[in-house]
């Protein structure tokens, strides 16, 4: 039985971290499904930057749209959107026979609309309407500007992947904002059942501080930080307010671990795979992780309820001179800049493409 069945057999989701034309049109994404136990996946501005940037799969419907006047940004749902709906419809087994709980695909909003709470709820219902497939999720960032567009999407029925988030303090007010969004459907007589996750950045606080901490806490802090939220997950899914709201016909909002593929050369490449294993939550990964992990992964203890030794070691970090809680704040911005920063270089190649091809016309 290969790791990645293992992990599944745990009770882990192993989503990929990746979405391209090319993985769809030779059923490489299939494969990753029937060999790997793939069972989802998730997208961001810089995958498709990279995907449309470094491919001509998608000249072929830029050629047709370019002497039209569509916005870069409407041409680019369209063709993630063609994408994306493929991938659900790969995952709709799944789906349907986990009930919704898991087989879902994620698409982002613009991340221009980070700080506008009503524009992303805007964005938000239009885009899972126009994606037409339940196991879509729309991905709104956790940020502070974002929580309320969160909280509105879910009470919409918008299935939701928050991501962005970094900490424990920022999972909890993500968890509270789609809490919020489904007790209010209660109140109003609707269907709770809203899927949702809430993605963690792992491997990003590694790289954050590996020019100033000692040796021996190299590659720890992010797995820490995973430890204390997931202890706060698993307290949150034992409350009497979330066990009130699962009574009336709720679905918890799982934990996603994201950005685990190793970023240090001189550490294990299934790192963050091996040490986040854990029932009732998804780790989405790149392929190379993936594939790395369904070679020589291994699977030996699960992450403990109660967070385990995480906060003797990050008290090893603060007194090393990290100061996590400004830390958290600063990723979470860097993040958000470097998915605009993405975004633009897409808009970029999508109009410098929609101009050759009108010249070449």
């Amino acid at each position: 039985m290969k790791p990645t069945r293992t992990l599944h057999d745990l009770g882990q989701s192993l989503w990929l971290d990746n979405i391209t034309r090319k993985l769809l049109n030779s059923s490489t994404l299939q494969r990753y499904i029937d060999e790997f136990s793939v069972t989802g996946l998730t997208s961001n501005p810089t995958i498709f930057d990279h995907a449309i940037k470094n491919s001509t799969d998608y000249d072929a419907d830029i050629s047709r749209k370019a002497l039209s006047t569509q916005s870069a940004e409407d041409l680019f749902f369209e063709l993630a959107l063609a994408d994306l709906t493929r991938a659900a419809e790969l995952f709709q087994p799944v789906f349907a026979r986990t009930d919704g709980v898991d087989g879902w695909v994620s698409l982002e909003v613009s991340p221009l609309l980070a700080h506008d709470a009503n524009r992303t709820l805007a964005a938000a219902r239009g885009l899972h309407r126009l994606g037409g497939k339940p196991n879509l999720f729309i991905k709104i960032p956790g940020t502070a500007e974002g929580l309320p567009a969160i909280e509105a999407a879910v009470f919409a029925g918008v299935p939701v992947n928050v991501t962005l988030l970094f900490s424990l303090e920022q999972y909890v007010a993500a968890a509270e904002a789609y809490l919020r969004g489904v007790e209010r459907r209660i109140a109003a007589g609707l269907n709770p059942a809203v899927g949702s996750v809430a993605s963690l950045f792992v491997s990003r606080w590694d790289v954050a501080v590996t020019e100033k901490i000692p040796g021996e806490l190299a590659n720890r802090l992010g797995i820490a930080i995973a430890q204390r939220t997931y202890k706060a997950y698993r307290e949150l899914l034992a409350s009497a307010r979330f066990q009130r709201a699962a009574n009336a016909g709720a679905r918890a909002q799982r934990l996603l671990w994201a950005s685990t593929g190793t970023k240090d050369p001189r550490a294990p490449d299934i790192l963050y795979v091996k040490a986040l294993a854990a029932p009732f939550t998804v780790n989405t990964m790149p392929d190379g992780t993936l594939k790395a992990f369904g070679d020589h992964g291994e699977v030996e203890t699960i992450l403990a309820a109660d967070g385990g030794d995480c906060e003797a070691i990050l008290a090893s970090f603060v007194e090393a001179g990290i100061d996590i809680d400004a830390l958290a704040a600063r990723l979470q911005e860097e993040g958000a800049k470097s998915f605009v920063k993405s975004w633009n270089e897409l808009m970029a190649c999508i109009e410098s493409k929609s101009t050759a091809i009108r010249k070449a016309g």
